[in-house]
């Protein structure tokens, strides 16, 4: 089962006591994978998903908001024979129109007119606008496996409901954005901090934790693996370091013996060639008296120095 599979399982256990809040996750179903089905003067409410736990949810709150009991079929998908289709169809078209009329997806004048967005009066309250997106969610919503990436979107047919959606989401201090995908508009979010928020606002409190963790555990391997590579990059830096002042001590010698430096850079040099692994500060703690790490560094650097211009009198030839 999939990270998006179990928050839409969680989602769908959950039934608002009020019914104001019922018909706005109502209304984000049907405007996210709903249809409006005009058949001989009749209207139809058609909503097709392949997930059983939102046909479920859908079929509950049409039960308990308006008393509808919804027809349903299953079908197989012809595309992915091994998923199911679940049609959920309000047959009834005094209470379909009822349906529609109480979640602002039709105007009814002199005719019928579909709107298929947000009715600003539905979401009044908070507790409505995360009802909302909780539908919206459910009926077309997906989150990818935290393990892998962070993104959250919601896949909507229609500009103007992607950008109502948008604003509404974004009406909780968030950062959704829009993009097209072929025919379809995508509202969606790429930062996790922001996915929990979503999750919160949509409570899904255990899927919440789940990615938290996730999160940490991330977290926790990115900083041991930056640790590991900023000590395993100074550990280069180290035996790069190491490895030149041996050949700089080597060619000193060659040219004109250790015998000849002054004694403090005689004993450096001495104590690196047989102690070839060990650091500046083991280095000084040799010496005689003890040298700190930067008094070390000083004196190798001075053979450096002795060594380029050795190099330099004999024409660069080591």
């Amino acid at each position: 089962m999939s990270f998006s599979s179990d928050v839409k399982r969680e989602l769908a256990r959950q039934i608002e006591i009020p019914r104001h809040c019922q018909i706005a996750e109502i209304a984000g179903i049907i405007n996210m994978c709903g249809q409006i089905v005009d058949q001989s003067d009749k209207i139809l409410i058609k909503v097709q998903t392949e997930n059983a736990a939102v046909a479920r949810k859908y079929f509950t709150l049409l039960k308990k908001a308006f008393n509808i009991n919804t027809e349903v079929l299953i079908r197989r998908n012809t595309q992915l024979k091994k998923n199911r289709v679940y049609i959920l169809v309000v047959t009834d078209p005094v209470l379909a129109e009822k349906l529609l009329l109480a979640t602002g997806l039709i105007v009814k004048k002199e005719k019928v007119k579909k709107k298929m967005e947000i009715d600003p009066l539905l979401i009044q309250s908070t507790c409505c606008k995360r009802a909302y997106i909780r539908g919206a969610f459910l009926g077309g919503g997906s989150v990818s496996d935290p393990e892998k990436t962070y993104h959250l979107e919601f896949v909507n047919g229609t500009y103007k409901h992607s950008k109502q959606l948008q604003e509404l989401i974004n009406s909780f201090e968030m950062d959704a954005k829009i993009i097209q995908r072929k025919k379809n508009y995508v509202v969606y979010l790429k930062e996790g901090e922001q996915i929990v928020d979503l999750l919160n606002i949509m409570e899904a409190h255990v899927a919440l934790m789940d990615l938290e963790n996730i999160r940490i555990i991330k977290e926790m391997r990115n900083n041991v693996n930056r640790m590991v590579n900023c000590e395993t990059a100074n550990l280069k830096k180290t035996v790069s370091a190491a490895v030149k002042q041996l050949q700089d001590i080597e060619y000193v010698d060659q040219k004109i013996g250790l015998h000849n430096l002054p004694p403090p850079l005689e004993e450096v040099a001495r104590y690196r060639i047989q102690y070839q692994d060990a650091s500046l500060k083991e280095l000084g703690t040799l010496l005689d008296p003890p040298v700190g790490k930067s008094g070390v560094n000083h004196r190798l650097r001075k053979i450096s120095t002795i060594a380029e211009r050795l190099r330099e009198k004999r024409g660069g030839l080591s």
